[in-house]
């Protein structure tokens, strides 16, 4: 059984709240999952405690077992030390899309034609 740590949602709408649980891959995402190990609260502020909550021992005994943390989740376990930092590296997002090049270039090249009269 492929099994993944991951977020179902609760909470009405525009007031998400999250459960951190042990899920079969193959069960929906509110649906049926094998045990709670947390929740996530993302309405609270960054610094507040009750954010995040986990047991970090049931966490590391579903991993043992070879449970496969989402994106997300794989981010909350990083913070809280139960995981190793993976490495991200996304170098095209910081660049700038094709038509703000094409303003740039064409700024410079006022510029310049600004600067040699």
């Amino acid at each position: 059984m492929a099994t993944k740590i991951r977020l179902a949602r609760g909470g009405s709408k525009k007031r998400p709240y999250y459960s951190i649980v042990a899920a079969d891959s193959r069960m929906p995402r509110d649906g049926r999952f094998l045990e709670k190990l947390g929740s996530y609260n993302p309405l609270l502020p960054k610094d507040s405690e009750d954010r995040i909550r986990m047991d970090a021992e049931r966490v590391k005994h579903w991993l043992d077992l070879g449970a496969q943390p989402t994106e997300r989740v794989a981010r909350f376990l990083e913070a809280a030390g139960l995981r190793e930092k993976a490495v991200r590296n996304n170098p095209n997002k910081a660049e700038p899309g094709k038509k703000a090049k094409e303003r740039a270039a064409e700024r410079a090249a006022k510029a310049e034609a600004a600067s040699a009269e």
